[in-house]
């Protein structure tokens, strides 16, 4: 079958070790499914596997890809959550201390068909393209975790999102405005302010600017170019989420600030297979669509890969079969 993979990385040359065209298809265990591939969107992981993060030799050649939407054995229009847990586990799946993702250590999504667990298929609602549906599994799903799981904000609440311009960034900008917070945002780029106000942003500000007022929740993902920035500008008892550190982990944790204005931060990783359900419902019944900056044809998967490697993608970039 057709598929994007890589067989050899390249920590200096991600892109060179990108290799397009055919694959076995996939083994199915029993307890799995198959899905027939019709959108997977692109992520940072995809650029991170390329160059050998977390990618063990024992499992090359590996097809990328987390996210995808498509249809199951049956013809039914599904979404595929990509956190594999163990067989036996029970609870929160991003708990699991053997979970891995798709393309880590399972065959990924890239590819014309993409064997998943039964119980990581999600329904598709009606009201969503595949496309759309495709951008959910990663950022949408890690920014719905964030925003509704590891806070107890309220609408008309107050929340920062730190950065602007990835999926990552928009989508908790767009899930933020669509539940009724108040939604800030920071970052060093004039265009990208300009873009998140059109999206849902009330308020801009330059990086690491002072804000008018303090906030109930920032959404962290930077890390240290924005950690002391978050910290500040983040109410007596309200809460700091992290999901991520794009510039590097953070030189000082600054625990006076922490503990004496009783700051609560959580650690925030994926999302569950009932959370992708609430969101995909979420979405449909809100109207909120995720931002989509271009689809291309999957053997076009190197101008999307390429795109998400030099930060030129506002929104998610998608692929289709």
């Amino acid at each position: 079958m057709f598929a994007a993979y890589v067989e050899r990385p390249d920590r200096d040359d991600p892109l060179g070790a990108l290799i397009v065209g055919e694959r076995p298809e996939p083994v199915v265990p029993e307890g799995w499914a198959t899905v027939q591939v019709k959108a997977a969107s692109v992520n940072h992981h995809d650029v991170w596997s390329l160059r050998g993060v977390g990618l063990k030799d024992e499992f090359l050649p590996m097809i990328l890809g987390c996210d995808a939407a498509g249809l199951d054995e049956d013809g039914r229009e599904v979404i595929v959550h990509g956190v594999i847990s163990t067989p036996d586990w029970q609870g929160d799946e991003t708990l699991d201390p053997d979970r891995s993702l798709l393309s880590e250590r399972h065959q990924g999504s890239f590819a014309e068909l993409v064997a998943v667990p039964a119980r990581n298929v999600v329904p598709k609602p009606a009201g969503l393209s595949f496309e759309e549906a495709a951008c959910l599994p990663t950022a949408w799903l890690t920014a719905y975790r964030m925003l509704f799981t590891q806070t107890d904000l309220q609408p008309g609440d107050t929340v920062l999102v730190q950065g602007a311009g990835g999926g990552m960034s928009t989508s908790l900008i767009m899930l933020a405005r669509a539940a009724g917070f108040r939604v800030l945002v920071t970052s060093r780029d004039a265009r990208s302010r300009e873009r998140a106000l059109e999206i849902g942003a009330h308020e801009t500000f330059e990086s690491n600017e002072r804000l008018p007022q303090r906030v109930d929740a920032v959404m962290e993902t930077v890390g240290r170019a924005t950690w002391s920035h978050s910290v500040k500008s983040v109410r007596s008892g309200g809460t700091i989420v992290i999901s991520g550190a794009t510039s590097g982990d953070a030189t000082a944790a600054e625990l006076q600030h922490i503990f004496f204005r009783q700051i609560k931060v959580h650690g925030s990783t994926m999302g569950t297979r009932d959370e992708l359900d609430a969101l995909a419902r979420f979405m449909a019944e809100t109207g909120t669509r995720p931002l989509v900056e271009r689809v291309l044809p999957m053997d076009q998967v190197a101008d999307g890969l390429a795109a998400v490697k030099d930060g030129q993608a506002f929104g998610k970039i998608v692929l289709t079969r």
